[in-house]
């Protein structure tokens, strides 16, 4: 993504997490997560059990970004690389956000934080999250079943999905 890119909507902010968001990046996960677990009609749902210490550790192992509405954390995702796979995860938008793009921009723009040596977009969401589901297919994702060992198999009801790097260069 350039530069003009970089403001998903406006008075909205681009930022890479440190220590100082991770209450708040909790506080959004339970939000968000809330959703997902009715939806699918389950708690079993790893991000509703996060404490702030698991909040701690993936902001210091992984890249987090975050969007903020002036203050306010509205949005954010995170991703890692395993492998020559990009795994994309915790994309969660605000609840009375959603629906005005910033989950598909965050979506594109982890993606195009991606090392030249991924060859492959990974991500799950719960298989009754419609919304999800559609937005993550429109953006090129497939359903497929994961490797073993691979993210998101411990978790009942969940779906996996794929997209490979070259269609990801063919937006």
């Amino acid at each position: 993504m350039d530069d003009e890119a970089l403001v998903p909507a406006p008075g909205c902010t681009l930022g890479y997490a440190g220590r100082e968001d991770v209450a708040e990046l909790l506080v959004l996960q339970r939000c968000c997560w809330v959703t997902e677990a009715i939806l699918n009609d389950t708690l079993a749902i790893p991000a509703l059990h996060e404490d702030l210490g698991a909040l701690q550790d993936w902001v210091a192992r992984r890249h987090v970004w975050t969007i903020r509405q002036g203050p306010r954390l509205v949005a954010a995702v995170r991703a890692h690389q395993d492998g020559q796979r990009w795994e994309i995860g915790r994309l969660m938008v605000a609840p009375d956000l959603r629906g005005m793009g910033l989950g598909r921009w965050l979506l594109a723009y982890a993606e195009s934080q991606a090392p030249d040596s991924v060859q492959q977009f990974t991500l799950f969401t719960g298989g009754r999250s419609e919304r999800n589901i559609k937005m993550y297919t429109s953006a090129g994702y497939e359903l497929t079943e994961p490797a073993n060992g691979q993210l998101g198999q411990h978790i009942r009801g969940a779906v996996y999905l794929t997209k490979h790097r070259a269609a990801a260069s063919q937006k």
